[in-house]
């Protein structure tokens, strides 16, 4: 078997690799697809962007949706929350956040992605949304990924000290440090202090990347036209929720028209797979969070009418 060529992890995979591990091992994941019609809603995003296509900041496609979401999530708060839970002693309690922090995966220019925390997104508007998502890109343009991920892993490291964890924390630093071939470079000298010379306004911080209270991965956004939705998807301890928005889809469906009669109709569909930590959540917590999603989608003057 001939081997094409061997990649080392970088410290973008390494943090990755790390998290879902952690979570595939200690989160038992509930999972549930949610297909709305947004037929309507659609429509009238369309609408609105015409009206607005003159404002500063464009307010896209998925920005409306983060904020939909953010709505939703006021109606079903224990998903906005962290779970601290202690298997040996049998204890764990629940802490549920006021501020709606949604850390988002970013797609980079080189395929890479990095996740951003969209801090207090159920205070904003849509057109401050656009705004931070264009300061967003703005401030990845200055930004060293290895640089920004390295000073998240170096924080997490101070933190296991503290609390203890001497060993988990000695494992950090060798595996990024030891074995030339493993080793995370970063940057030294002259290029070292030129890049820190760039105000932190300017570029991602590690306070960009802090934990957020709940996890949206836009699968659609990838992959243009992709049918299907995702199955699964990990939820990233403390966090107790990840959500998956996927590529819309054209599809024949039972309508009732205004006769009350039932047809068959061409409607779009946005499959949204809902992932839940059962031992913090049952899905009685989840499903106002999906009633008030529907009630956005088919009445989307609650958030296309500011």
């Amino acid at each position: 078997m001939g081997i094409r060529h061997v990649t080392r992890f970088g410290i973008q995979r390494k943090i990755v690799a790390n998290m879902t591990s952690e979570s595939w091992k200690t989160i038992p994941h509930v999972c549930y697809t949610y297909e709305p019609d947004i037929t309507k809603f659609q429509a009238a995003f369309k609408e609105y962007s015409a009206k607005h296509k003159d404002d500063d900041y464009k307010v896209t496609f998925n920005g409306v949706l983060l904020k939909s979401i953010a709505e939703a999530l006021k109606d079903a708060p224990e998903m906005n929350s962290h779970l601290h839970f202690e298997k040996k002693l049998v204890r764990g309690k629940l802490t549920t956040f006021d501020n709606i922090d949604i850390s988002v995966p970013w797609p980079l220019p080189d395929g890479t992605m990095m996740t951003i925390n969209m801090k207090d997104m159920g205070n904003k508007s849509l057109q401050e949304i656009g705004k931070l998502s264009a300061d967003i890109n703005r401030k990845l343009a200055n930004t060293n990924l290895t640089e920004a991920l390295y000073s998240v892993s170096i924080h997490d490291t101070i933190k296991a000290l503290k609390k203890g964890h001497f060993v988990k924390a000695v494992l950090r630093i060798f595996g990024a440090k030891s074995q030339k071939k493993h080793r995370v470079v970063t940057l030294k000298g002259k290029e070292k202090k030129a890049y820190y010379s760039i105000p932190e306004t300017d570029r991602i911080t590690r306070d960009d990347l802090a934990q957020g209270t709940f996890l949206v991965t836009n699968v659609g956004n990838l992959v243009r036209g992709l049918r299907g939705d995702a199955s699964v998807l990990m939820i990233i301890p403390p966090m107790v929720c990840a959500m998956a928005v996927c590529a819309t889809q054209r599809r024949p469906i039972v309508v009732t028209d205004e006769n009350g009669e039932e047809k068959i109709d061409i409607r779009t569909i946005l499959p949204l797979t809902i992932c839940f930590d059962h031992r913090a959540l049952d899905f009685s917590e989840i499903a106002p969070f999906i009633r008030k999603l529907e009630e956005i989608f088919n009445n989307p003057e609650i958030i296309l009418g500011e």
